[in-house]
């Protein structure tokens, strides 16, 4: 069964304006709501820096909720040490009574990195990195000690107290990098996101998914694969969402009348996604929102 979701950023909004976002969310009968995790905002400017903090928002989402999962779609592995991020996600997971969902990337976003002055490394460290820390965080969650020697971080017998309420808390990777992160998904997550492709691109990078699972002798069954599709009914609302990168995220951008919309969720829907979140960007637009439930029948 496919559910929904709607991934809210962080910029050019504030705290009141999206507890009200979430509770409508929850209201309309989405199944999910997650939060990103970003310094600046998402059109690539240097001048825009209009952005609420990712875990702070993260425990807002689980006080301000009290049905949908919570979750993150991604934190970034260069901004946080992971035994930091474990206890962070199982402060939210208590918070919310056992509805944390655990998200981590990569990281992609260079301009962030320099200006708060954090090492922006090749992509080849960055998934080294990424390895490693999904690692650290399935210990830290999963089991009662964590002992592990890396690179990049180092545990030992390092203690994860109080529990998360969740067993097995979801651990989420993000990306769609074919030969390492798909591959590390395979082998370490429960879940998988990738953002702004088209149906298509989805269903091959889902295949490229399987393959690896195959190598690991694993029930590609047992992850959850996700799509980010942003939600844009005019080409002026996609530029406002999305600025620079908007002819980038175009492919995975719904448009077009309500009935279109809902055609091409089906398209991701028979790509094999199990999932399909509307990823918003302030200025929120609820009435949209409020008709894209209706037409899936969530309401």
């Amino acid at each position: 069964m496919t559910r929904f979701g709607v991934h809210t950023g962080l910029q050019h909004t504030t705290a009141g304006e999206l507890r009200v976002l979430w509770r409508r969310v929850e209201l309309l009968g989405f199944d999910w709501i997650s939060i990103w995790d970003h310094f600046y905002g998402a059109t690539g400017r240097a001048d825009d820096a209009a952005c609420l903090e990712a875990v702070t928002m993260h425990a807002a989402l689980a006080c301000e909720t009290e049905r949908v999962t919570c979750g993150s779609l991604v934190y970034s592995i260069g901004y946080r040490h992971p035994a930091v991020l474990a206890k962070a996600i199982t402060a939210v997971d208590l918070i919310s009574g056992g509805r944390a969902a655990m998200g981590i990337g990569a990281g992609w976003a260079e301009l962030e990195y320099h200006a708060y002055g954090i090492d922006f490394p090749s992509a080849g460290t960055r998934l080294d990195q990424l390895e490693e820390g999904v690692t650290v965080l399935r210990g830290l969650l999963h089991d009662e000690t964590t002992t592990f020697e890396g690179r990049w971080f180092t545990l030992r017998d390092a203690r994860n107290e109080p529990r998360p309420i969740q067993e097995h808390l979801p651990i989420w990777v993000g990306g769609g990098g074919e030969q390492r992160t798909l591959r590390i998904v395979a082998e370490h997550a429960d879940g998988w996101n990738v953002p702004f492709v088209d149906p298509a691109t989805f269903a091959h990078k889902r295949d490229v998914l399987h393959r690896h699972c195959a190598d690991f002798g694993r029930d590609p069954g047992g992850i959850r694969c996700a799509a980010n599709v942003g939600l844009a009914w005019t080409d002026e609302s996609l530029r406002q969402q999305f600025g620079n990168i908007a002819d980038r995220v175009a492919p995975g951008v719904l448009r077009g009348s309500v009935e279109e919309v809902v055609d091409r969720i089906g398209q991701y829907v028979d790509a094999g996604a199990d999932q399909v979140n509307l990823a918003l960007r302030a200025p929120f637009d609820v009435e949209s929102l409020e008709a894209f439930a209706t037409a899936l029948g969530l309401t």
